[in-house]
């Protein structure tokens, strides 16, 4: 690992002033070496040409700097990396005084290492990389997490891009200590869960959407509740924590539905909870012509939009879920529509689902919008991804 001495754009110094993280590949006017992946970028001013930043360099990525400090000059050495991993469980705190056991220690650029992802399932870490800056810091991080956390196993995924690149390292390896069973039991405010560890999504399960479930906790008593693209059953099994007389896991995914049912089985011992392995749109029809309606309906769609072609096809989609469950919901019954694809902004997104329900002429009011659980702190745009919005139907 050497070091790199950069200039950039002044469009570029004023966006890294401004605290975004990353550095494109046109924005670099002057650089004094070729650099290699890790390899430490010291940015100077054009002004001055005194020191403004530093980060990581990336020949492989058009984000060619991902920016770890700026202001005065420091040194990134363990010490350093350890003040904001420290730093970052420290935000987590309140969270881990709950009954949780599985939380984002590390969120990336939001929590100031960028393309650094780490959770934490019990005493064991998955680390997942974005971004090969990262390969020659891991044996740092390991001794860090260890000294924190006491951490007893750490475990390696890796995006596509990293996955289809030649590497000693690969996704799933156990990089420390040992596994003895690729699916654990982890808890979630109280209720107990399943996940794999190597081969499950994201990191095993899907975090950030802990508060929301939650809330539906809240929401559930006496109620019918369909939960769709149920994948795991969290909703489905907080909906029963909360007293729900009938639940119902839509997905696609016989697999996810079988992993449903056993979070379910790991927290009750009879419960009126059933599986419909079917298409989104099928199963809501489906469920239409037996004349079913419900209470409360949980709708959180996989990413409908992967690049900014699929954003109109996905905003699409959005509408003629909500169109078609409309119909589904009880009088004085609660939709909560959720979007996880960080190409969706925000507001458009809430502006489609209540401008999609007003045509529809019901009586309606906005409960809540919420977005990702503490452990995942909104910061640069392109990471606060999900969005979900609570809607009471009246009538």
């Amino acid at each position: 690992m050497s070091k790199l001495a950069i200039k950039v754009k002044k469009v570029a110094e004023k966006s890294i002033l401004q605290g975004h993280p990353w550095v494109y590949e046109n924005s670099i006017e002057k650089q004094n070496k070729a650099g290699e992946t890790g390899d430490l970028a010291v940015i100077f001013d054009q002004r001055r040409n005194k020191f403004m930043a530093v980060g990581l360099y990336d020949p492989q990525s058009v984000i060619r700097i991902r920016i770890l400090h700026v202001g005065n000059s420091v040194e990134i050495n363990k010490d350093f990396f350890k003040f904001k991993i420290q730093n970052a469980f420290d935000k987590r705190e309140n969270l881990l005084q709950t009954e949780t056991t599985a939380y984002r220690l590390v969120y990336g650029e939001n929590d100031a290492l960028p393309g650094l992802i780490i959770d934490v399932y019990n005493q064991i870490a998955v680390i997942k990389l974005y971004t090969g800056i990262w390969f020659p810091f891991l044996e740092i991080i390991l001794e860090i997490l260890v000294e924190i956390l006491k951490i007893e196993t750490a475990i390696l995924r890796l995006n596509r891009l990293l996955q289809m690149q030649n590497s000693l390292l690969k996704d799933g390896d156990i990089i420390f200590g040992k596994l003895e069973n690729e699916e654990i039991t982890f808890l979630e405010h109280g209720l107990k869960f399943n996940a794999n560890l190597i081969k499950g999504h994201k990191t095993g399960y899907f975090l950030d959407h802990r508060n929301n479930r939650l809330k539906i906790r809240g929401l559930s008593e006496g109620k019918r509740v369909l939960d769709i693209f149920s994948y795991a059953g969290g909703f489905s099994v907080n909906a029963i924590a909360g007293g729900a007389k009938e639940v119902i896991s839509l997905d696609l995914s016989a697999q996810a539905l079988e992993l449903a049912k056993s979070n379910v089985a790991l927290n009750f011992s009879t419960t009126n909870h059933s599986i419909l392995v079917s298409d989104a749109f099928d199963g809501i029809k489906l469920l239409q012509d037996q004349g079913k309606t419900f209470d409360l309906i949980i709708c959180d769609p996989p990413s409908f939009a992967k690049s900014e072609s699929q954003i109109d096809k996905a905003l699409y989609s959005y509408k003629k879920l909500v169109d078609n469950l409309l119909p589904l919901i009880a009088s004085n019954g609660i939709l909560l529509m959720a979007s996880c694809s960080s190409r969706i902004d925000k507001e458009i997104f809430y502006e489609l689902i209540i401008e999609t329900v007003k045509n529809f002429k019901r009586k309606f009011s906005i409960l809540e919008k919420a977005t990702h659980d503490v452990d995942h702190p909104e910061g640069i745009k392109e990471l606060s991804y999900l969005k979900a919005i609570y809607l009471k139907f009246v009538n």
